[in-house]
């Protein structure tokens, strides 16, 4: 690990401040993804700005949802009675993430922000434009079973891994932010995370040194809510492929994937298609689908596992 300076902001706006004004500083809270990635000098900040100190650890109601502060441990949100309730696709899509262990130090803010698992980008002796624009893509044509078949691009292949934020894609969920000049923006999930295209390096819509300040629920949902994952081991694995789905009595619903693309990947034309059964909906979600030899599995997995979420809603 590299030589860095380290301070704990006291305001949001002072945290904002802090890392704009330094090109190679990072916010951490729990730093359950950003200290491996520093370890392993991928990340390689020379200044880190400690927001734990910020008092965005809260969950409230908020215009007949709720609003989730960023450093609310994923333990913390997943155990809560009103998610639980009221957004289970939420609850239980943080419980299939990572380990107890890494939940009770992971923050919302962390969940959304980390970085893909893809082999090549965590291999530096391999060609990566994530890891290091303009080297190229050694996954492209390499062993890519874990990666990308929607989305892609000639420059990365890589997926987003985690859970929570497929679920909060399925909600329709906002992130609150504050610049270094104290103003707040509010970015819908759907714009949170970016696709590859040219800059792969760019995983989000976040200005530079803009912090994130909570996410927010709108009116619960209703109907039963679902999220299956499919994985090579029974824990503490990333997604082939990920499902959430909230279904309603009269079969309509709404279906989110993960493990799939680049970022949570839902179309909501596609869920017009619900009541016609999950081939249906899964051959519009994957319009335009460009697996690999190795990952072309995936594409009928995801109809597997959309028809397994309805066929359990069915019977809840």
């Amino acid at each position: 690990m590299k030589p860095f300076t380290y301070e704990r902001a006291k305001t949001p706006a002072q945290a904002a401040a802090a890392v704009v004004g330094s090109p190679t500083a990072k916010f951490i809270a729990g730093g359950t993804n950003l200290l491996d990635l520093m370890k392993l000098q991928i990340e390689t900040p020379t200044h880190l700005v400690d927001v734990q100190d910020l008092k965005l650890d809260r969950i409230e109601a908020a215009d007949g949802g709720l609003r989730i502060g960023a450093l609310v441990s994923n333990t913390d949100l997943a155990a809560d009675a009103r998610v639980r309730r009221d957004y289970g696709v939420l609850s239980r899509a943080i419980v299939a993430g990572a380990s107890g262990q890494l939940r009770n130090k992971a923050t919302t803010a962390g969940n959304l922000l980390q970085r893909t698992r893809c082999p090549y980008f965590y291999d530096t002796n391999q060609a990566c434009n994530k890891r290091k624009p303009g080297s190229g893509c050694a996954a492209i044509g390499g062993y890519s079973r874990q990666l990308a078949v929607i989305g892609t691009s000639n420059a990365c292949i890589a997926t987003y891994p985690g859970d929570m934020a497929v679920a909060l894609r399925l909600l329709d969920a906002k992130v609150e932010t504050v610049n270094a000049a104290g103003e707040t923006r509010v970015i819908p999930i759907a714009d949170f995370h970016r696709l590859p295209g040219d800059t792969p390096h760019i995983d989000t819509n976040l200005a530079r040194g803009e912090l994130i300040t909570a996410v927010t629920l709108p009116q619960p949902l209703g109907g039963t809510h679902i999220y299956h994952k499919v994985r090579d081991r029974a824990s503490y694995a990333f997604a082939l492929v990920s499902v959430a789905a909230v279904i309603q009595q009269d079969g309509t619903g709404r279906a989110a994937i993960g493990g799939i693309a680049h970022k949570p990947w839902r179309v909501e034309a596609a869920e017009a298609a619900m009541p016609q059964g999950s081939k249906a909906v899964a051959s519009r979600l994957l319009a335009g689908a460009t697996p690999t030899h190795d990952n072309a599995f995936k594409v009928p997995l995801v109809e597997r596992t959309l028809a397994a979420a309805i066929a359990e809603a069915r019977t809840a």
